[in-house]
């Protein structure tokens, strides 16, 4: 006689096909990182704007003798790109159904829990070995509507690098506006 153990999910989970699931929460799985990548050539083109402004300043630092220099992260940290969490979340709907999508980033730790109602806005990842990803969560146990959120390329390059870059690119263009009038 072989006896099962009733937390163990021998059946496999399906991947929703559809874009709005309704369903239970069975089972919130242990969260794993993964990495977001950060395209070479839109980091290039960053740096390299960011790169006439940070000229200027050791310019102006050097001719003032204040710089103790800046903690500038280096192209391969930069383009490693930043983690962000993976939560996999079990679902059963209404005819029974196992499913599994993927949560990614963080919600707080009171918003989900197993067999709280949910209705899911989902997004394909594009790739078939991954279950699709939440987008908007509707917990219509106690009625609240969630959005988990995830580290970007942008948040990751870190608005002084982006604002350098774009006072860069106006530099860049202000001195290509004067060179086309003389």
């Amino acid at each position: 006689m072989v006896i099962m153990d009733a937390t163990s999910y021998s059946r496999r989970a399906l991947h929703p096909t559809g874009r709005i699931l309704t369903a239970q929460v069975v089972r919130l799985m242990d969260g794993y990182p993964r990495e977001v990548r950060v395209g070479q050539p839109v980091l290039v083109v960053v740096l390299a704007a960011a790169g006439v402004v940070g000229l200027l300043a050791k310019l102006v630092r050097a001719l003032l003798s204040a710089g103790s220099g800046t903690g500038r992260r280096s192209f391969k940290e930069l383009k490693k790109g930043p983690e962000f969490l993976v939560t996999p979340i079990r679902l059963r709907d209404a005819d029974g159904r196992t499913y599994e999508v993927e949560l990614h980033g963080h919600l707080p730790q009171s918003a989900l829990h197993p067999a709280d109602h949910v209705q899911l806005t989902l997004r394909d990842q594009g790739d078939p070995d991954l279950a699709p990803k939440i987008e908007r969560i509707v917990n219509l146990t106690t009625g609240q509507l969630l959005r988990p959120r995830t580290a970007t390329m942008w948040s990751h390059l870190g608005p002084p690098l982006l604002l350098q870059a774009v006072l860069g690119v106006l530099l860049l263009a202000g001195l290509a506006a004067c060179a086309t009038l003389t």
